[in-house]
């Protein structure tokens, strides 16, 4: 696929994202979900509703796929999501886990926009962190569900970020594309936007 037009593609999705609106974070309408089937669509739909937790899953995906890191670092933010969903399914409190994904989201899009390396532990543990209160965020629309809609959730929402994250790291790879070139630096400033914008409605509801 030519790099120009990948890059073109990319940064409209993102544009399209971010002109969209704000979500509930539930892809039930506000039911918990009460079967297998629910539970699966639930963690199949909640990360992409979700705008902040899409738009961090993207630059997860820029940010491999340019920066020729390692594919299992995906990985990490996934598991970790899901032991953040299991840690609010036991009752833990986890305070401030909606303004620390907001968070997070601006901070990999500064990294991505400035096409800034960091050490793969530091990635990891990037990841990992984040990982965790994003996941702990998902659990707030399950949490009280029975086993087996929980199970089907946590199917669905691993194998939907796996397949965002892995996805398209391996396009942005395939492209060509390096964390100098102007593309990846401009999805990184979208997720950017989206991040501030995340963080600014929870610490003004209002806004």
């Amino acid at each position: 696929m030519n790099a120009s037009l990948l890059g073109r593609i990319a940064f409209l999705a993102i544009l399209c994202l971010a002109a969209s609106p704000a979500s509930a974070h539930h892809v039930m309408d506000g039911e918990m979900p009460s079967t297998f089937a629910q539970g699966l669509l639930s963690g199949l739909g909640h990360p992409v509703i979700g705008l902040d937790h899409l738009a961090f899953l993207i630059a997860v995906g820029v940010a491999v796929g340019v920066g020729g890191l390692s594919l299992a670092l995906p990985v990490v933010f996934v598991a970790a999501s899901a032991l953040g969903v299991a840690y609010h399914m036991y009752g833990f409190e986890l305070p401030g886990a909606e303004l620390i994904v907001a968070a997070s989201v601006v901070i990999l899009g500064i990294l991505v926009a400035s096409g800034r390396a960091l050490p793969l532990a530091a990635w990891a543990a990037l990841f990992g962190l984040a990982g965790l209160a994003h996941g702990y965020a998902y659990g707030e629309s399950i949490f009280g569900a029975e086993p087996t809609p929980l199970f089907a959730y946590l199917i669905g929402l691993v194998v939907i970020q796996s397949a965002l994250s892995v996805g398209i790291a391996m396009l942005w790879r395939m492209s060509g594309m390096t964390v100098s070139a102007v593309a990846p630096r401009i999805a990184g400033a979208v997720v950017v936007g989206i991040g501030l914008a995340a963080l600014l409605g929870q610490i003004i509801p209002e806004a």
